[in-house]
Parts: C-alpha cells; sequence; structure tokens
C-alpha cells in the first residue's frame, strides 16, 4: 500500500477506487460503493490491503453525507459528485470498518503491527490511523439509529 497521510483517502488503493467512482455514471456510483462494503464484510478469510483500503474509503463517503460526518475535502477522495446513499450502507459500513479493523486485516496489521515500522512510527501514525476509523465508525453508527 503506498500511502501518503493517515486519512481515508491517503493511500494508492483509495485514490484507485476514486478513480473509478469517477468513470461511473452518476446512479451508478452508489452500488460501486456497496460492492466494495460488502466485500470487506463478507470476506471470511484474510482481508488483503486493497479490499481494507477502499472500504475504508467507501465508509468515509457513506460518512460524509450523516450528521457530524467530515465533507471530502477538494483533492482528495472522488472529484464527481456522489448522489444521496441510501440509509442502509451506514450500517454496512460500520460493519465494513469492524472487519478492517479485525486482526485478519492487511490494513490493520500495516498501520499497527509492521514489523518493518520502527517503534515510534506505529505509535504516531497507527494510532492516527486507528482514530480516524473510530471517528469514522462513531458518526456512522450514530447516523444508523
Amino acid at each position: 500500500m503506498g500511502a501518503w497521510a493517515v486519512g481515508p483517502f491517503g493511500n494508492d488503493d483509495a485514490a484507485d477506487f476514486c478513480v473509478e467512482l469517477d468513470g461511473l455514471s452518476e446512479n451508478d456510483r452508489p452500488a460501486e460503493i456497496r460492492k466494495w462494503l460488502e466485500a470487506a464484510v463478507q470476506e471470511e478469510g484474510y482481508l488483503d490491503v486493497v479490499g481494507g483500503s477502499t472500504a475504508v474509503a467507501a465508509a468515509a463517503l457513506v460518512a460524509a453525507q450523516c450528521p457530524g460526518g467530515r465533507r471530502v475535502g477538494a483533492g482528495y477522495g472522488p472529484e464527481q459528485p456522489i448522489p444521496v446513499l441510501p440509509d442502509d450502507l451506514r450500517m454496512l459500513a460500520v460493519q465494513a470498518l469492524d472487519r478492517v479493523t479485525a486482526d485478519d486485516s492487511e490494513v490493520r496489521g500495516l498501520w499497527s503491527d509492521d514489523e518493518e515500522a520502527s517503534d515510534e512510527w506505529r505509535a504516531k501514525y497507527g494510532g492516527k490511523w486507528q482514530k480516524e476509523i473510530r471517528q469514522l465508525r462513531e458518526v456512522l453508527a450514530a447516523a444508523s439509529g
């Protein structure tokens, strides 16, 4: 995973996902977001970095439409607008984030357990990543009912 920032869109996989969304019609974007959230939730084995990073980006797009959610800023996320997403994606996004933070998730491992990273790096950036995920989850859970 090439990462340049801790946030949900600060990595190559999320950037690829955003380009993919921009290439779809506005009506097809919600289905693509759902596809990646469902793929993460339904993965029974090891969740690879592409699936995990993309699920986090998809969850951030859902959270952006929730009360208290952070808007996706210019330069990050898709360039084309995301239509109003179905409410059921909120709980699906919570489940996807739970899956991404599970022990058998490559993304979680890279941010939290990477043996090649120094303890200082893991404490600084791994903690920030975990905080980002917690904040997304809190917004989504609160909006889920």
